[in-house]
């Protein structure tokens, strides 16, 4: 059986016609594609290549977020450390100030001069520590504090606080903490520092009577009380040529009393006695000792203390012994807060340096991110210029034909 299609001018009009505008579509999507530089401009246009270009994409903007918080906690730690400096520059300008004050040549009067110095220095080094960063946060409120983390000098004890919870805040992988330990730069504690002031009382210019530092001999028994000495008896006759000392030991808290008898020394030299019945601690008095002679021994709960200690200490000396023993315990204090501040801006400097380890990873991983965007959406130029071309022409061509199969009629051969 024979079959027979019949084809007329109308199917052939339309079927070129649909051919066309598919054409001319294509040929519209590739010029989007060129002009937006895009082989993917909708996700119908690859729905799998879509998805990882916006998976890229959003890890992009996660980058710049934390990028923008690091920025924002590298200027915080900078400007604490540029505060840590200053307090360095301000100790060790107070360092020299002591120094001066301990020349022999130096009257009461020049003594409290200096002191006067001593004291701008100190409110100095006391507004640093409660510096601000340029969002009104304090830059030492460790894992976080009041507005203003250090207070005082008040009347009771401790005569300085820290107003927060003591800690560095740690770092995660793409951060770092907004603020430094200022409890671990700026405070004390008895145990762990071992910052004592020892203060002598008044002795007459022929004689002499002073103390070393306070030393920690075992940390477990410090208990952070204050210490009074008394001298309560001089004996140089019981055994002649050997002075035998007693005296009595008040420890506050918890105000207990004991007496002590130093072991005797020769009578021709100076004493040199070892404190007994301090916990923990060491101390040796030197000189020449007397009945009603007191040595008070104080913990120095921070920093500002020892600047307060040293300042009251220095202006209020009535002769070289009280200065000597001021400056002595001064100088042997500052020593050891700069210690703590210099700790604290060694933090600071290997925080600062964490961040720019942080920010050169994070800039590899948005070459890695921008590039497997690219791949997912962005358009081979050559090859889009290529296929234009290619779909040009072929629009070209179908319009042509079009044009000449219009023509064909049978009445144009109808005679």
């Amino acid at each position: 059986m024979t079959s027979s299609v019949r084809i007329g001018t109308a199917n052939t009009y339309d079927s070129a016609v649909r051919q066309i505008s598919a054409r001319q579509s294509a040929l519209a999507n590739l010029q989007e594609n060129l002009t937006s530089g895009k082989r993917v401009v909708r996700a119908s246009d690859d729905p799998t290549s879509a998805a990882n270009a916006e998976r890229a994409l959003n890890r992009l903007n996660r980058i710049a977020t934390d990028q923008r918080a690091l920025e924002s906690q590298r200027n915080a730690i900078a400007a604490a450390e540029s505060a840590l400096g200053d307090v360095t520059d301000a100790m060790q300008r107070f360092r020299e100030l002591v120094v001066n004050a301990g020349n022999g040549v130096h009257s009461s009067a020049e003594r409290r001069s200096i002191a006067v110095e001593l004291q701008g220095l100190r409110d100095q080094i006391f507004k640093s520590a409660n510096q601000k960063d340029t969002n009104g946060l304090p830059l030492f409120n460790a894992l976080g504090s009041a507005l203003a983390p250090f207070v005082g000098p008040q009347a009771g004890e401790p005569d300085y606080i820290f107003n927060g919870l003591p800690g560095q805040a740690s770092s995660s992988d793409v951060t770092i903490p907004f603020t430094l330990d200022g409890d671990s730069a700026f405070m004390h504690q008895p145990a762990r520092d071992g910052v004592y002031n020892v203060a002598v009382s008044t002795v007459p210019t022929s004689r002499t009577l002073g103390t070393n530092n306070v030393t920690v001999s075992n940390t477990a028994l410090v208990t952070g009380a204050s210490y009074q000495i008394a001298i309560t008896g001089v004996d140089t006759t019981t055994t002649p040529g050997t002075t035998v000392v007693t005296y009595d030991l008040t420890a506050t808290p918890p105000g207990t009393t004991t007496s002590q008898t130093a072991p005797g020394y020769p009578s021709t030299q100076q004493a040199s006695i070892a404190v007994v019945g301090m916990a923990g601690l060491e101390l040796t008095i030197k000189g020449t000792p007397a009945v009603g002679d007191t040595v008070t021994v104080s913990p120095n709960p921070s920093i500002f203390s020892v600047l307060d200690d040293a300042i009251r200490d220095i202006g209020g000396a009535v002769n070289n012994n009280a200065a000597a023993q001021a400056v002595s315990q001064a100088l042997h204090n500052i020593d050891l807060g700069r210690e703590q501040v210099s700790a604290v801006r060694g933090q600071a400097g290997d925080l600062l340096g964490r961040a720019d380890r942080i920010t050169s990873n994070q800039e590899k991983r948005s070459i890695q991110l921008e590039a497997d965007r690219s791949r997912a959406e962005d358009l081979d130029m050559i090859k889009g210029i290529s296929d234009f071309n290619n779909q040009q022409t072929g629009y070209q061509a179908a319009l042509q034909t079009y044009a000449q199969v219009q023509k064909l009629s049978l009445f144009n051969f109808l005679g």
